[in-house]
């Protein structure tokens, strides 16, 4: 007996949000960079850990597929998924490791584009806050990591091509729409995160970007005086 299909809600609006705004963020930072618009790629750069922050509290406190526990692989879950016998209505487990990866990328080399120094057109907001070998380091491994970015989106994309074109299964649209057509069995909508949860999501997050902008590093010294000599 066949069962009828229904819509049922996976993706919470905040999360969607923030899944879109990080995809126009790191691609603006990404095109930034390679057209010498330095001051635009420190800005997307601190909308990427803005965001960051604010994906880290939705992860504990957002709704069901949104907290990081929820979707979590271990190694029982992966096999499970790679023998067909996995069943679940968010991450599926090669997906999670994804999203782990993706973030954990995009955290790393936004905390070191904020110490960077490229000494021509660049300094980052807290670059005061170490010495210049140290600068200088971070400065290294934040242009390298630009290279596994590029990597983790061909990595990302090709996955979402051979689910929606050979596996037939849309991950797009319910990004979209929060919905996704599961079997009537399966129809349990998410629950949690709601307004205040992510007002405090929110909140955190401008702090994290108050804090990354450099609000709490001492001004810098004054110039010395000009004596016109």
């Amino acid at each position: 007996m066949l069962l009828k299909p229904t819509s049922i809600r996976v993706w919470d609006l905040p999360l969607r949000l923030f899944h879109w705004l990080l995809l126009i963020c790191v691609a603006g930072a990404l095109i930034s960079v390679q057209i010498k618009a330095m001051d635009w790629h420190g800005r997307f750069g601190l909308a990427v850990v803005g965001l960051l922050a604010f994906r880290l509290v939705w992860g504990l406190i957002g709704s069901t597929h949104a907290r990081f526990w929820a979707f979590a692989p271990g190694p029982k879950t992966l096999s499970d998924y790679v023998r067909g016998r996995w069943h679940g209505l968010g991450h599926n487990p090669l997906g999670a490791l994804s999203v782990f990866a993706i973030l954990g990328v995009l955290a790393f080399q936004s905390i070191t584009g904020l110490f960077a120094d490229d000494v021509i057109a660049y300094t980052g907001p807290l670059r005061r806050a170490v010495s210049g070998d140290t600068a200088s380091q971070l400065t290294g491994w934040h242009m390298r990591m630009e290279y596994v970015i590029y990597g983790l989106i061909a990595l990302h994309l090709a996955a979402i091509a051979f689910h929606e074109l050979i596996k037939r299964e849309r991950l797009v649209k319910p990004m979209i729409t929060g919905r996704r057509q599961v079997e009537a069995r399966d129809a349990r909508h998410a629950r949690g995160g709601g307004w205040v949860a992510f007002l405090l999501a929110v909140l955190i997050a401008a702090g994290a970007v108050w804090v990354a902008n450099g609000a709490l590093l001492s001004p810098p010294p004054p110039p010395p005086p000009d004596l016109g000599w």
